[in-house]
């Protein structure tokens, strides 16, 4: 199998090309106050995730909500300017620093589309922020669910193959064991696990999958991806 048989390429968005992590840690400490500031990241992560995990609505007002709950989890400041601050930095999560350049690279070859657990105003923001690289979208606004839901992918089959692509000539692309690549495989999808954190102790801001899924594909940022693609394109070039 190689990364050039495939015609689609489908990506999680936040965590993958966007860094949601220093997004969550920057935001909290910087609104905060004193204690937030002082914070270590799992301080942050762990009541970010049990909040984010109750406030599971639309990621473009729902974030307030998590933010608050967090706030009074760990004794931060959790007035409501404060939480309204932190959802609007939501939408201005940075990307990756690889993430624009290797998406443009990317789109040369392949038909790119996002599976995003954000809803389409979040998204809106994201795809700005990645220099707008997709051919397509998939939001939970469309398919009424979020991943790891199996009809999120069963969705996003669907409306591909409305396009002429057949599931194997998808490639999906993630950082999120447990939202992505573990549900993906199970649903027949080739997988590549672009691994954020390697290197890094534990989950950070990503609930902790129960069980780790091999991929088909396995890199560590979204360059070695690419990096990855341009050689095979290479070796074809030379051999034809």
């Amino acid at each position: 199998m190689q990364l050039t048989d495939f015609k689609v390429m489908t990506f999680d968005v936040v965590g993958t090309l966007i860094d949601f992590e220093t997004g969550v840690l920057g935001a909290v400490r910087a609104l905060g106050g004193p204690k937030a500031a002082a914070s270590g990241d799992d301080e942050i992560f762990e009541p970010y995730k049990r909040g984010r995990d109750h406030f599971h609505g639309r990621s473009s007002f729902a974030m307030k909500d998590v933010y608050l709950s967090l706030a009074e989890a760990c004794g931060f400041r959790s007035d409501e300017a404060t939480a309204e601050a932190f959802q609007l930095a939501v939408l201005r999560w940075p990307a990756f620093a690889d993430s624009v350049e290797a998406l443009r690279r990317l789109r040369k070859t392949f038909r790119l589309v996002a599976m995003t657990n954000a809803d389409r105003t979040a998204f809106s923001a994201y795809a700005a922020t990645l220099d707008d690289p997709f051919h397509d979208s998939v939001t939970c606004d469309e398919t009424g669910c979020a991943k790891p839901d199996a009809r999120f992918f069963a969705f996003n089959r669907g409306r591909q193959s409305a396009f002429g692509f057949r599931q194997s000539e998808i490639l999906h692309v993630a950082q999120s064991q447990y939202h992505d690549i573990g549900v993906a495989k199970a649903e027949g999808y080739a997988t590549c696990w672009v691994e954020r954190r390697q290197g890094l102790k534990g989950f950070g801001g990503t609930p902790e999958p129960t069980v780790l899924t091999r991929p088909d594909f396995h890199v560590s940022s979204l360059k070695q991806l690419a990096d990855a693609v341009d050689a095979e394109l290479a070796r074809a070039g030379a051999a034809a």
